[in-house]
This record gives C-alpha cells, structure tokens and sequence, in this order.
C-alpha cells in the first residue's frame, strides 16, 4: 500500500504541474487576441534556401512571388543542388526583376550546411528586414509579407510566424504530424507572449540583417547542422525585440511527409537541437515532456488497480478537460478545428514517438537537412 499511495500522491503531483502549464503557460496563447499593428511599407527580403526543390519551387514559389507588398525583393539560394533547382530559380528571374539568386558550391569546411547556404543568402540581401520561408511553403494569403512586415518597429527585430502543414484527407499520420505542430507553435507563441521567446520556425520567421550581423551569424552553433532558426531565436531573442504575428493571413503552408519514417528523421533534426537550448527553456521544456508521460504512465496503472480510482478519474477528467479547452482555442486559432475532439488520444502518439526520437537520437545522430 506504501508504494501505491507514492503513485497516488505523484500522480496528483503531476495532474498539478500539467494544469500550471496548461491554466498559466499554453492558455496564453489559446486566449490571446491578434493585434493590429499599423501596416508598413518597409523594404523587405524574402530569404528561400532549397535543396534538391525542383518540382516544389514550381509549384510555390509563385505564391512568394505574387505577394501584395510594394517593395520586396526575393534572394533565392541554391544549396548545392544537383536537380534543377537553379534552372528553375533562373526561370523565374526572367519574368520578376525583383529575384536575386544566390548559387552556393559545396566547401570543405562547410559541407552540406545549411547555415553556411544561409549567411551567403542573408549577406547578399540589400535590405534590413529579412523574412525565411522554405521553398516547399505557400504564404496563406497575398498580404503575408505586409502582415510580418507591419510586426517591425525600432524595438521589434525579431517576428515570430506560425507555419502549418496542409491537409490530407483521411491520414491519421497527417492528422499527427498538425498537433504536434500546433502543440509546438502553442509554446514558443505562450512563451514569448510571457517574455521567454525560445525558438521560432524557419517556415515563417522574420528578423533583422542588423541583428544577425550582431549575433556574428551562425557562429555559435555553425557546427549543430540543425537550428538555423529556433537557435538563432534561443540565442538572440527576448522579451523587448520579438513579436507574433497570428493573424490568419500572416500563416504558411508546407508539404507534410508522407510516411512515419520521413516525419520521424525531420523531427530527429529538429528535436536534436534542443540540447543546445538556454537551460532555464531546456527545464520548462523537459518539466512539461516528463510530467505528460508520467501523466498517462500513473494514470493508467491506478486506474487499472482501482486504487482510489474515484479521485484518479475526477483528477484524470480534470486535466483532459483543461487540455481540450486550452488546445482546441489554440487549434482552432491555428485553422486546425478538425484535430479538437481527438486531441487526447493525438497527445500519446505524440509523446511516444519523441520518446522514441529521444532514444535515437542517444544512439546516433540525425542525418543533414537534405
């Protein structure tokens, strides 16, 4: 009975801390209401880095190219591609004048990295403000670039942006890979709502040329072959400089994979980097992963025992119902209103399948980004 009442009173432990994340962190953004920045018309680079994107590229990069902003231009770089990702990119810059291509050869030193692709986009940008979409993405709507841009001010260097995945129908694996990008987007909008930005996604992320000159680049973490978004903003955002942007219009799309094994080895790149995140984002991060393991893991070996199964059940409902409203608000803001009613049952595929990216990536490292 000794160690059934330790279970009992750690599974009320837990319940706890997952209603603290929940009631003071994720309800943040559930219950926060975009904010209608006066538009601007400051000049802005669209930054594309593509690999091997030849069919994707014809098929997007129209959607970048035909935004409804006044003064862009759109600095696409070729990453050492061996398709016909830069006859492509030439392609395009035969019908817009406002194109700058970026041809970056493999280096010794610099082998498949991204970042290095990167900087050499970023330097060759001739404006300020520099927003990051991928080449598989569509913006949502034509005003995207006027709804990130209208986020800069003299504090504001960094805008955080929400890029989601498009639908397919009738795929559960689908229907996965949405929550837990809308479970991630919950997070890092919550956090940096609170003044604790930590990351950011290199879909629809937006900075500054001044700031990343001021962060020497990629230097700190150039040899982490991931990251070249969320440990920039780790590294240089805070709670003065970084903005949201969560208005439906300021949203990108991107090709979800297709199989487990392909979304597995992306997330095994992206979950990779968070080891080199600041240690106080790395706690607030690791606290809520154990506690919703540790949430079903206690919850389900009580109930199964019957030990004062008439808490555990009140205690157990309590914690789904908070989810339920706290995340279908978020998924619902996020234009993901089909995920809300499964939400729970979303939430164990999530946690098991990081567990098992955690445990691989113990055993080997993830492969480059292409």
């Amino acid at each position: 009975m000794v160690a059934l009442d330790i279970l009992f009173y750690s599974f009320v432990a837990i319940v706890f801390i997952q209603l603290f994340y929940y009631l003071v962190f994720l309800r943040t953004f559930a219950f926060l209401k975009p904010t209608q920045p006066q538009k601007t018309e400051i000049p802005v680079s669209i930054i594309v880095c593509a690999k091997n994107e030849e069919e994707n590229l014809k098929q997007f990069l129209p959607s970048v190219l035909n935004q409804d902003y006044p003064n862009f231009e759109v600095v696409l770089i070729n990453d050492a591609s061996h398709d016909e990702t830069l006859s492509v990119f030439e392609h395009f810059s035969e019908q817009y004048n406002n194109i700058r291509i970026v041809d970056v050869k493999n280096t010794e030193a610099f082998w498949a990295n991204k970042k290095y692709a990167l900087t050499l986009g970023i330097k060759a940008a001739k404006h300020n403000h520099l927003v990051f979409t991928d080449a598989d993405c569509r913006p949502t709507s034509t005003t995207w670039i006027s709804e990130i841009a209208a986020h800069f001010n003299h504090e504001k260097s960094i805008v955080l942006g929400y890029g989601g995945y498009a639908k397919i129908k009738n795929s559960f694996l689908n229907m996965l890979i949405r929550f837990e990008t809308v479970l991630t987007a919950s997070q890092y909008f919550s956090y940096a709502k609170l003044g604790l930005p930590y990351m950011g996604v290199g879909r629809n992320l937006a900075y500054t040329k001044t700031l990343f000159f001021e962060a020497n680049g990629f230097i700190n973490h150039m040899n982490v072959r991931s990251g070249d978004d969320d440990l920039f903003v780790n590294q240089m955002a805070s709670s003065k400089n970084t903005a949201l942007s969560i208005s439906p219009e300021s949203f990108t799309e991107s090709v979800p994979k297709k199989t487990f094994g392909a979304w597995v080895k992306q997330k095994r790149r992206h979950v990779s980097t968070v080891s080199y995140y600041k240690k106080s984002h790395k706690f607030l991060l690791g606290l809520f992963y154990v506690s919703q393991i540790l949430f079903w893991i206690l919850g389900i070996v009580l109930l199964s025992l019957l030990f004062r199964w008439e808490i555990v059940i009140g205690l157990f409902t309590l914690r789904i119902l908070i989810q339920w409203i706290v995340m279908g608000k978020s998924a619902k803001k996020l234009n993901e209103s089909d995920l809300v009613f499964i939400i729970p049952f979303l939430e164990i595929f999530v946690i098991l399948t990081q567990l098992a990216i955690f445990i691989s990536n113990k055993i080997s490292k993830p492969q480059t980004w292409k």
